[in-house]
């Protein structure tokens, strides 16, 4: 049996790693209990992978209840809060919290599947018996075992091929569970996925929906009926989130000024962005970055 300070160790181990947001939070073996930091509101900065080996545990994602017991995989999305409510006596699980960012250049069209695939979902979590969750423990176990090293110029890809290899496996999951679409269905959920492609390549010069409906040869009143269909989100609250979602990652990654954040998503000043960063998050540019959100 495991002992107990080893266990408690792993979890104190997680629960530095989540505090400090790491690009993958995870620790080897089996977890009976949940860090401090999921058992408070806990903002999603990453994609979150939690397969279920034995009991049950309830959670809230975005103030939604959801349930999860042995033989399930939890998939959370970016950008929601996460918090654990209940586990039962006989709780043991897996967990892997990730960031998409350092992968994806590498990965090219997968992330875009990804988060579509999440958008999909009204409450930005899946609780799904997939049949692999014993291929998805062996990644989970693989990337916690990982320990960077600077010996050679080859290990600093070593983990981001596993999360490369990892996103892989989660998007052919997400296709199996969510399946082929049919008819007008399939149409719509295909100019989705087209409109997203173009999102990602213009978001930070375009900002208005006739742009995209033009691209898609669609009325800007159907393009954004179909998009609020889809994913819930229209087209301009898509264009936001892709814009605040670039601009905290160049401010926490970089030494670029806010001015120079602005003049790259195509604000005529800095005032303008930060009238719309703040509009978005709630803070400033500046406060958002001096407080390290």
């Amino acid at each position: 049996m495991m002992k107990m300070n080893e266990h408690d160790k792993r979890l104190r181990d997680l629960d530095a790693a989540l505090g400090d947001d790491e690009d993958v939070c995870a620790v080897k073996g089996v977890l009976h209990d949940f860090p401090e930091h999921l058992y408070s509101p806990y903002w999603m900065s990453g994609i979150g992978l939690i397969v279920c080996l034995k009991g049950s545990f309830d959670f809230d994602v975005n103030d939604s209840p959801f349930h999860a017991k042995a033989g399930q995989s939890v998939f959370l999305a970016s950008d929601v809060t996460f918090l654990v409510t209940k586990t039962s006596s006989d709780l043991a699980y897996r967990l892997l919290f990730f960031h998409v960012a350092p992968i994806r250049d590498m990965l090219g069209s997968s992330v875009l599947d990804m988060r579509m695939h999440s958008m999909l979902s009204p409450g930005v979590c899946d609780v799904w018996q997939t049949g692999q969750e014993h291929e998805l423990t062996h990644y989970v176990e693989m990337l916690a075992s990982y320990r960077k090293s600077s010996q050679t110029p080859y290990d600093d890809y070593e983990q981001k091929l596993l999360l490369m290899a990892l996103t892989y496996r989660l998007c052919s999951i997400y296709q199996q569970q969510l399946g082929e679409y049919e008819g007008a269905k399939g149409r719509k959920q295909e100019t989705f996925v087209n409109l997203m492609k173009l999102v990602k390549q213009y978001y930070m010069r375009e900002r208005g929906v006739s742009f995209y409906a033009d691209r898609l040869c669609l009325s800007p009143k159907y393009l954004s009926a179909l998009a609020k269909e889809v994913s819930g989100y229209s087209v301009q609250e898509i264009l936001f989130r892709e814009v605040v979602r670039k601009s905290i990652f160049l401010m926490k990654n970089t030494n670029m000024t806010i001015l120079e954040i602005a003049s790259l998503m195509n604000f005529p000043n800095a005032s303008a962005f930060g009238t719309f960063f703040k509009k978005q998050t709630g803070l400033s540019p500046r406060n958002y970055r001096n407080n390290g959100a």
